[in-house]
């Protein structure tokens, strides 16, 4: 069974059971980021809130090189999802 869903449902969906994983800005970027992935694949996303939370990490590039121990923000995007948010934040797949 499918349900499509608006960034509203989206957002509410996150706030309700993980409220602190994502800012407003990441949240919009992910969502942009499914919703691409979705209509470049061909394939459908299950919304699993807690999932998407254990994958995806929010932080600072600065951070995210910091974790994986690299130099640059194309070495992350060699290795990994990387979806920006800002002009410091990114949000990246877990690997």
């Amino acid at each position: 069974m499918k349900q499509t869903i608006n960034f509203y449902q989206f957002r509410d969906a996150f706030m309700s059971l993980r409220p602190n994983n994502f800012s407003y800005e990441g949240l919009i970027s992910l969502f942009e980021w499914f919703e691409e992935y979705e209509a470049s694949t061909d394939t459908e996303i299950e919304l699993d809130i807690i999932s998407i939370c254990c994958d995806y990490t929010q932080s600072t590039i600065k951070e995210a090189l910091d974790v994986y121990d690299l130099n640059s923000l194309k070495e992350l995007e060699e290795q990994t999802i990387v979806i920006p948010v800002n002009e410091n934040e990114i949000i990246y797949l877990n690997y």
